[in-house]
């Protein structure tokens, strides 16, 4: 008796989307902040580095007065500690998972591209014959475009002129 694996699904990214969206709403304090909002609390956390925040923790252990003031029981504290982790592992996964992403795509692209330029190349070529020449305004109009990007590329670096040294102040004279 031979049992056959199925072979997953390969999703889609429409498929990859909704599921993505999905997972965010049964994650219960997704909140995206602004750069500014990110920039500020990470300049927070800084302050206070993890070895820190984690004696300072201790401290509501040692005190029921420190845990009364601070309104924050141990245990969900430490709760609190376990979730950070926990998360800062998952964020890792993602990162990992959005730079595979990423990376299938540039290779994506570059094939898109290789078989775009060949695709050109033949049509070149091709058209030079009279029984191509529907191929011709396609190969001219491709021309244009690639003659266009040039340019683009050329007008979009202009280089800065140098430049002019000023000239020095004159030294006040020391009063006689």
């Amino acid at each position: 008796m031979t049992s056959t694996v199925p072979t997953p699904t390969k999703l889609t990214p429409g498929a990859l989307i909704e599921q993505l969206r999905s997972l965010q709403s049964q994650i219960g304090d997704v909140t995206p902040l602004s750069a500014a909002q990110r920039a500020q609390l990470k300049g927070r956390t800084r302050k206070q580095p993890p070895h820190i925040t984690e004696a300072s923790i201790n401290v509501i252990g040692k005190s029921p007065t420190v845990a009364q003031a601070v309104g924050q029981p141990l245990d969900d504290v430490r709760q609190m500690q376990i979730d950070v982790l926990a998360w800062d592992e998952a964020a890792g996964e993602m990162h990992t998972f959005l730079k595979a992403i990423e990376s299938a795509n540039v290779v994506r692209r570059e094939r898109l591209a290789f078989i775009g330029a060949q695709a050109y190349s033949f049509g070149s070529q091709l058209a030079k014959n009279p029984a191509n020449a529907d191929l011709l305004p396609q190969v001219e109009e491709i021309k244009k475009l690639k003659s266009a990007a040039r340019r683009k590329k050329t007008q979009a670096t202009p280089q800065a002129p140098s430049p002019v040294p000023a000239s020095p102040a004159p030294t006040p004279q020391p009063k006689q």
